[in-house]
């Protein structure tokens, strides 16, 4: 594999972030809820030597998402967890019921969607004989909207950016009988975000278990930054120190600039393969988390991200677009000056967080 320098990259380094500590997550009590779903087993965490010697590292590991409970993206562990916990906060049950129990519910599912969280909540419901609503924006991939309508849900176009399509769904599930969903959080909406962000925690669980030894530096995808929340809160709480660099689009770096101002923004958000990441406003519920807990950030192109993923395939592993942005960013972070601003890497992981069925590079 031949190694090209990726393109000028916005960068972000904060080295004390690794000595900041939050509370765990509740993973045990999620694991649990997980591996009680149908069709549940761990995804592979598959070894790479061509990259790890491209990059300079001793090894280096993908977190394949691609075939998670059936769907090909992660966001069907906070959207089940997510689901579960709102349900039942909904009807005054403890959270320990069979998630059968909650079947038939008189209630909608709405949530707002760049195209993988939307098809996760549709999936839930329509295990739970339940209706969804959905509400999608311009720039998501038709056949990823498709796959929403195919799991029964009812699809609804907004002509605008994602926040706007947050912003209908909110308003539509204001509503009697109807439940929001969303995966992220703003000012008096943290409670639902916050337990989808809990689900994630399976995932680092996970890879604990599969790696053999610990993690020197984790990248992963960012648009509002639940995932990165899930990240800094499981590395962050316990005595692993990892580097946790966060990749976000050149069109819809929120995160980064928010690290940059000192404070959270709003971006203008332009076109990107990165559908799932292209998100103006990072979550509130994951900003003290991300100001606080993330090492480096840095953006990526969608020539970096396109020529990722063919890299990925090459070696026999499927990413979309949003997945393979963990390998752009972790190219940006190593392969330039930026390194010398990171503590030693040995051991890198990339979380590959959808495959090419959840949204096709191009």
């Amino acid at each position: 594999m031949v190694a090209i320098a990726p393109a000028i990259a916005s960068w972000f380094a904060r080295p004390a972030a690794r000595s900041w500590t939050c509370p765990p997550a509740p993973r045990h009590a999620v694991a649990a809820f997980h591996e009680a779903l149908p069709g549940y087993a761990p995804t592979p965490l598959n070894e790479l030597p061509a990259l790890a010697a491209e990059l300079g590292v001793e090894r280096l590991f993908a977190k394949d998402e691609s075939t998670r409970l059936g769907l090909p993206a992660f966001k069907i562990l906070g959207a089940s967890w997510g689901v579960y916990r709102t349900l039942c906060d909904h009807l005054g049950l403890a959270p320990d019921v069979p998630l059968s129990d909650l079947s038939g519910a008189d209630v909608r599912l709405v949530t707002a969607t760049d195209g993988n969280h939307g098809r996760a909540v549709a999936h839930m419901a329509r295990l739970l004989g339940l209706t969804a609503d959905v509400f999608v924006p311009d720039g998501v991939q038709p056949a990823a909207v498709a796959a929403i309508e195919a799991e029964g849900a009812q699809v609804a176009r907004v002509a605008g950016p994602y926040d706007e399509a947050v912003r209908r769904a909110e308003a539509f599930a204001s509503e009697p009988g109807m439940l929001l969903v969303q995966d992220t959080g703003w000012p008096g909406y943290e409670r639902v975000p916050g337990w989808i962000v809990e689900g994630y925690s399976t995932l680092f669980g996970e890879i604990d278990a599969q790696l053999p030894g610990s993690v020197d530096l984790i990248a992963v995808p960012v648009g509002v930054g639940s995932l990165a929340q899930a990240a800094v809160t499981h590395y962050r709480s316990a005595s692993r120190t990892p580097t946790i660099l966060s990749v976000e689009p050149d069109a819809a770096p929120c995160v980064l600039a928010g690290l940059e101002n000192g404070h959270p923004n709003t971006v203008a958000t332009g076109s990107t393969v990165m559908a799932g990441l292209n998100c103006a406003t990072p979550s509130s519920l994951a900003w003290p988390y991300l100001s606080a807990g993330l090492d480096a950030a840095v953006t990526v192109t969608d020539a970096d991200v396109v020529r990722a993923a063919a890299d990925l395939a090459a070696l026999g592993v499927p990413s979309g677009p949003c997945g393979a942005a963990s390998l752009a960013g972790a190219r940006a972070a190593l392969t330039t000056d930026h390194r010398a601003e990171l503590a030693p890497v040995r051991t890198v992981v990339l979380l590959l967080t959808e495959g090419t069925a959840a949204n096709p590079v191009g």
